[in-house]
């Protein structure tokens, strides 16, 4: 079980994001998220949304680095891939955090 994340090359609220992923599970990482220290509502349907300050806290505590184009292959590879429409809607919400 191995959480990834991509570099921080998406903009949007005047800062610049990446995607934190399992290829494992979802409750794999919600654990992950809710030890970075990431809200709820950082979470989208499949990744969390990571701002570029907290992305050397994201390796540092074990994610690995991949580029964006394999985020999406690992997901679909791990069965944990969701489309854009009704992502909001989770397997499994992080409780507790």
């Amino acid at each position: 079980m191995t959480l990834y994340i991509d570099p921080p090359h998406w903009p949007g609220h005047g800062r610049f994001w990446s995607h934190l992923i399992s290829d494992a599970s979802f409750d794999e990482l919600h654990a992950f998220a809710g030890r970075l220290g990431l809200p709820e509502r950082a979470f989208d349907g499949d990744h969390y949304d990571v701002a570029s300050a907290s992305y050397a806290d994201a390796v540092a505590l074990g994610a690995v680095e991949v580029g964006s184009k394999d985020v999406v292959r690992l997901l679909t590879a791990a069965g944990l891939r969701r489309r854009k429409r009704g992502r909001r809607n989770p397997a499994a919400p992080r409780q507790g955090g």
